[in-house]
């Protein structure tokens, strides 16, 4: 049984963080808990902070401390090599690895950096270290300023030394390579490896290894003049500004650090200008060099700029600047969510995690996890992907969750509004959103737009909508969406960071409607708890259901939460258990629940039931012994609007829980409602099962 896998790179700089960072977050879809190991660590603990390996512990949230995730500084394990103390040193290693190892469901071990000296020495440590944990090996080499037939041999030689020392190979990854070389590589690699071997190439992209501006301020020590929001800038190019204004321009890429000395206010100023200016690509920074700093009437005028990008000045001449610029390797950082999201991101596109996932999991883990939960979800929202409406499109939230279910290739999109504006937002945010991935629609300009006024009128005219109503609600971008939906011209809609939730599904009920049977529409939470997924409802649409309805509610709940591969076990939820209570309100539940069991007999179902009885085994087992819900409830059925809100919300915030939803029951097509207080990660979830939704037929 594989129950670990370690990360060995050949070389310094690999990028192996990005296959640690893509794995853990692979393998907590798949198991309830991960460990991860660095046994021996580049970098004081002091500077722990600035090591990749919290940003795995704190981005993932792993319960563990930072003197879990190493046993050795490279300085100390040195020290025990060199005192003839190496098996001792792996012993030590060892024992801290069964701790975790017990501890865990799996755990991933990360090799050495190769920031010491002596490469074959290094190599040898982590070979004894691999053999000594039975772990098999994903290699990471680099193919930083290599040729094609530099990196296959690269490749071919790291896989033979650990054969050779009986280490076993489960991947080779081939990380930084030019992006013109990848597919040869990948070819001539394919031709050569075992098919026992995953073959893995990652084509370099700057995004992931320029450093930001936070890490050229802290490696230069300067003094942060201006720009202190924007220190998350990436600097991909820099550029040295000591010519004439028009040449320097001419220079000017993408993200573009400017080394320049401080009293050029020229260049300055046209800096700043530029990064203004729709001509000429962002700036990232600027550096002022040789201890000048801008002169009064040069600050002024920057102080009344309302975007300004971080400008630091430093004592040292520019060409020593220029070179310590150079020579700055930047690091994924706890601070840094941008580079995790795309390390992770990265992982995903360019490794078979499926094949991947064959090769190391022999073993069932039971129960299901909030981050297995949205594994399992996005792995189906992709098995057959949908087309979903985002109405919203001029709210940055929507947007930052549409670059990543774009770029992770979750579904496909369309976001209403004024393509400038929207386009202004993705700049002024830097959000990695390419709008030729995404269909934009201003709805009023749209082709459909005549075709679906016409349609509203039809289907409304009976209700006293003439066509200038209905041609004024198409211009409303909850209606145009609804209307997408209705028309097949999209799968499913999901709205509501703006507006209310009327807005949103007034034009869902009126001409989508409910299922046939169905009368009223509902919501359900995913309540994500640390150690189980609990289906709450309704806490968002029906204030006060009758006992007909509250029937409804429960089997509708039942067959989402069957849907979502969580077993119903349903809970009817009152203040009271069983027969003890009485009271309207208790017999409204009582009533319900012998319509579920006459309507669905196949149900397990409980009701009336307290909430500590239907969650907890002692008390369910002390106020309804024998039943097979009391205690083990899945789907928890408020009685209100009132009691269901306050509960989901109490939940979520006093648990810490994640609160997946709301999502509608009962639509002939899915429409979906967000709170307007969302976040971009309940954006992200909604669209995620919306589109799930919307595979059923």
């Amino acid at each position: 049984m594989i129950k670990t896998v370690f990360i060995a790179s050949t070389e310094p700089h690999s990028g192996k963080s990005i296959i640690s960072i893509g794995l853990v977050n692979m393998l907590l879809g798949k198991a309830q808990k991960i460990g991860y190991y660095k046994p021996i660590i580049s970098h004081d603990p002091a500077l722990y902070k600035e090591h990749h390996s919290d940003a795995i512990i704190s981005h993932f949230d792993l319960p563990m401390l930072p003197e879990d995730t190493y046993s050795f500084t490279w300085e100390e394990a040195t020290h025990q090599m060199e005192s003839e103390r190496r098996g001792e040193m792996i012993d030590t290693i060892i024992r801290k690895f069964k701790h975790l190892e017990n501890q865990n469901d799996f755990t991933v071990v990360e090799g050495t950096d190769y920031l010491g000296e002596g490469a074959a020495f290094e190599f040898e440590i982590n070979v004894q270290i691999a053999k000594n944990l039975r772990a098999p090996v994903i290699i990471v080499i680099t193919g930083e300023d290599k040729s094609t037939a530099q990196v296959v041999n690269g490749a071919l030689n790291s896989i033979r030394n650990f054969d050779e020392r009986e280490v076993q190979v489960l991947a080779i990854v081939a990380n930084k390579v030019k992006p013109e070389n990848a597919k040869d590589i990948e070819e001539l690699l394919k031709e050569q490896l075992s098919s026992d071997i995953l073959l893995a190439v990652i084509p370099r992209d700057p995004s992931l290894y320029s450093p930001t501006m936070k890490e050229i301020y802290q490696k230069l020590n300067g003094k942060l003049l201006f720009g202190e929001n924007q220190l998350s800038n990436l600097a991909d190019n820099f550029v040295t500004g000591a010519m004439q204004v028009p040449n320097f321009l001419n220079y000017l890429k993408e993200n573009t650090l400017i080394v320049t000395p401080g009293d050029r206010g020229d260049i300055i100023i046209s800096a700043l200008q530029a990064n203004l200016s729709t001509s000429y690509p962002k700036v990232a920074g600027i550096i002022l060099t040789a201890g000048y700093e801008p002169e009064e009437p040069i600050i002024r005028l920057i102080n009344g700029l309302q975007t300004i990008v971080p400008i630091i000045a430093v004592e040292t001449g520019t060409f020593q600047t220029s070179n310590e610029v150079g020579n700055i390797r930047s690091k994924i950082t706890s601070d840094n969510t941008k580079k995790i999201q795309l390390a992770i991101d990265t992982f995903n596109r360019c490794i078979n995690t499926v094949e991947l996932d064959k090769r190391l999991f022999s073993f069932k883990p039971s129960g299901i996890t909030p981050r297995m939960f949205q594994y399992q979800l996005t792995e189906w929202a992709k098995s057959s992907k949908k087309h979903i409406v985002l109405p919203e499109g001029n709210d940055e939230r929507i947007l930052k969750a549409a670059a990543r279910l774009v770029n992770q290739g979750i579904v496909n999109l369309t976001i209403l509004g004024n393509i400038d504006e929207i386009a202004a937002i993705i700049n002024r945010l830097d959000i990695n959103l390419d709008l030729s991935t995404v269909r934009i629609i201003n709805p009023a300009s749209d082709e459909h737009y005549e075709d679906y006024v016409n349609t509203l009128y039809e289907l409304r005219k009976n209700k006293n909508v003439n066509l200038e109503m209905a041609r004024d609600l198409m211009t409303d971008v909850s209606y145009f969406g609804t209307m997408m939906v209705y028309k097949g011209h999209a799968d499913g809609m999901v709205s509501g960071a703006v507006h209310t939730t009327l807005h949103t599904i007034r034009p869902a009920l009126q001409f989508i409607k409910t299922k046939p049977g169905i009368s009223v529409v509902s919501s359900i939470f995913f309540m994500c708890l640390p150690d189980r997924i609990s289906v709450f409802g309704d806490c968002a649409v029906n204030p006060n259901p009758t006992a007909e309805q509250l029937a409804e509610i429960a089997i509708s709940s039942a067959e989402s939460s069957q849907r979502f591969g969580i077993e119903p076990r349903v809970a009817m939820l009152s203040y009271s258990s069983g027969t003890s209570g009485e009271g309207e309100d208790v017999e409204k539940v009582r009533r319900a629940t012998e319509i579920v069991k006459t309507k669905r007999p196949d149900l397990k179902v409980e009701g009336p039931i307290q909430y500590d009885a239907a969650v907890d085994p002692v008390v369910g087992s002390s106020k309804l012994p024998g039943s097979e819900v009391a205690g083990r409830a899945s789907v928890l059925i408020f009685p209100d609007l009132n009691t269901g809100n306050n509960t989901y919300k109490a939940v979520q915030r006093e648990t810490g829980a994640l609160a997946i939803g709301p999502m509608l029951q009962g639509l002939n097509k899915p429409v979906n409602d967000l709170s307007r207080g969302c976040t971009v990660d309940d954006i992200f979830n909604t669209v995620i099962i919306t589109a799930i939704q919307c595979q059923d037929k």
